[in-house]
């Protein structure tokens, strides 16, 4: 096993172009590094297998000097010289950048004129009124960065559900392996699916007599950075992304009440322990024991015994629900009525729509693409490179439109049991028209429209644009409906409920966009979509092949807002999809 991944090696190489960026360097050198960070998002062999032979200068977009890099990470999980560039700069700088608005080049001119090294010392500069000295900075300005400081120490040391589910689940399989464990699961937030994870809670049971042995395997487990706390029972690692993972060992008889408490949410967890008081009963992370007989340490006598999660919800009088749905929002109300609904499985999903190619700004061929697609067992792919007015991403002319349907058309005619739909990701203008003709939105079998631009619009504006364009006969669904960016940018202003709401009336589909950085529409959203009978297309807006496998996120998602394989359109085999968009499903 490599000492690092391949989405660890586009993040240092993406970081190491922005570096560059303020160091001043050639602007062609910090492009290199941009670029072979998408190359390397590309590649879909295995990269230590192509460090190995040599290939890795085969690949277009890497050169010796980054090929060096490379192959320093991939052999030694090291690079002197990202070491040496990480070095020449404080650490404030990079926690600059991931203020909204602020970029490279503005973080450089803060550096070099008023030596602003972090943080804190751009929030006082901006309240002071230092920053409107200087030239492209006023006033306005210094208030964006200020609320986006605000907003930056609000989250936190927050990550996405992405970032922290791979090292989580390496981390479960890890601990899985040892000798003397009887049952393991992530617990809290992460196996809630929440889009953003504090930290990763591990659970565990053991035979007596094996904690010690345990604990020291898990503070010694491969891609630990420190040892926060180190006890019997529980133990506190902060892994190399950053993010702490805490591990709590437990008997076997009292792991599936742990693994219910650690699961929460807190809101959740409360409700359950009225309920049980109401049935003469106490319900800890111990067990359940009859009122008035808890020690000191919560235990009490054991009034009923449960060999897993679901004989908790038995004893209760309730229907098992499922750990995504358990926010305290009328999933217990609902499963006291036993119509808590068949939530979607990954199995389900036949195929997505909504990818870009190297015709507009995606990294893989076409043909990559629908390889990737087909490697993983679906029946389909939907094509949606940009339409023109997204120059900055490459947007199609009607020529090369045309010719993309043409080469798919091609590719329709020689596979089998596989079919490519021709689709274009087409911009909402900022008067709610859509930027292509009719006559060109014609030649497409599916239109995803989505705003890429003009965010600054009142909340009124914004959602009366929207709707708009989702009047047009030719759009079939609304992409990445509200824009945001989590942990980086906000939704832009609109009023979801209302576009929800026309969507219905106007037969339309709303994209549940899947990319890590997106999970858009947002879960607490997909319920009442689906209530208005709002069709949800999962797709991963991928712009190379790794990105297609993103539709598990966005499975994990749906489920967190009680979507059920019919209120999903990829989980439609192709026939279905042929017949849908050409309005007779």
């Amino acid at each position: 096993m490599n000492p690092i991944d391949k989405k660890r090696i586009v993040e240092i190489l993406e970081e190491m172009g922005t570096l560059l960026e303020l160091q001043g360097a050639n602007p062609f050198k910090s492009r290199a590094f941009q670029n072979a960070a998408r190359a390397v998002g590309g590649i879909s062999r295995d990269i230590g297998t192509l460090v190995e032979s040599g290939e890795l200068l085969e690949v277009k977009g890497i050169g010796k000097g980054i090929a060096q890099v490379i192959t320093d990470l991939v052999k030694t999980g090291n690079s002197k010289d990202y070491a040496d560039l990480r070095k020449s700069f404080p650490d404030g700088l990079l926690e600059m950048l991931r203020i909204q608005g602020l970029g490279p080049k503005r973080v450089k001119i803060l550096y070099e004129r008023l030596k602003i090294r972090s943080l804190d010392e751009l929030a006082r500069a901006a309240a002071g009124g230092t920053l409107a000295t200087l030239e492209g900075f006023g006033e306005k300005t210094e208030q964006n960065i200020l609320k986006g400081i605000e907003a930056l120490k609000s989250r936190g040391e927050k990550i996405l559900y992405p970032q922290a589910a791979e090292p989580a689940e390496r981390m479960l399989e890890y601990m899985k392996g040892q000798k003397g464990v009887i049952r393991a699961s992530l617990a809290g937030s992460i196996r809630r699916r929440k889009e953003i994870i504090g930290d990763i809670d591990l659970l565990l049971s053991c035979r007596d007599g094996q904690q010690v042995r345990l604990m020291d395997a898990f503070v010694n487990a491969p891609g630990i950075s420190s040892v926060v706390a180190h006890g019997e029972t529980k133990s506190t690692v902060q892994l190399e992304r950053g993010i702490n993972c805490d591990l709590r060992i437990v008997s076997d008889a009292e792991y599936p009440f742990a693994l219910n408490y650690f699961t929460g949410s807190k809101e959740h967890n409360v409700e359950l322990r009225g309920r049980a008081k109401r049935y003469g009963l106490s319900l800890n992370e111990y067990g359940f024991s009859r009122l008035g007989t808890e020690t000191k340490r919560g235990r009490g006598k054991r009034a009923v015994k449960c060999e897993n999660e679901a004989d908790i919800y038995r004893a209760l009088d309730l229907q098992y629900i499922p750990p995504e749905l358990r926010e305290n929002l009328g999933e217990i109300e609902e499963a006291e009525k036993g119509t808590l609904p068949a939530l979607l499985e990954a199995k389900d999903i036949r195929g997505t729509l909504h990818c870009h190619t190297t015709y507009s700004d995606g990294v893989n061929t076409l043909e990559e693409m629908v390889d990737a697609a087909r490697s993983l067992g679906w029946e389909y792919l939907g094509i949606g490179d940009h339409s023109k007015a997204a120059a900055y991403a490459g947007g199609l002319s009607e020529e090369k439109a045309k010719a993309q349907i043409k080469e798919i058309d091609t590719l329709n005619s020689r596979l089998k049991g596989f079919r490519i739909f021709a689709g274009t990701e087409c911009d909402i203008l900022t008067n709610g028209d859509l930027d292509w003709s009719e006559k060109v939105l014609s030649l497409f079998e599916y239109v995803v429209i989505s705003v890429h631009s003009g965010f600054r619009m009142s909340e009124r504006e914004m959602t009366r644009r929207i709707v708009k364009a989702l009047k047009h006969k030719r759009v079939t669904m609304l992409g990445h409906p509200t824009g945001r960016l989590l942990l980086s940018r906000d939704a832009y202003p609109v009023n979801m409920s209302e576009v929800i709401a026309a969507a219905a009336d106007y037969g339309k589909m709303i994209e549940f966009n899947a990319h890590p950085m997106r999970l858009d529409l947002d879960w607490r959203l997909c319920r009442y979509a689906r209530e208005k009978g709002v069709l949800i297309p999962i797709n991963p807006d991928a712009h190379n092949t790794d990105g297609l496998r993103d539709v598990s996120y966005g499975v994990g998602i749906a489920r967190k807002g009680w979507l059920t394989k019919h209120d999903v359109l990829n989980t439609r085999s192709s026939t279905e999809l042929e017949k849908l968009f050409s309005g007779k499903g």
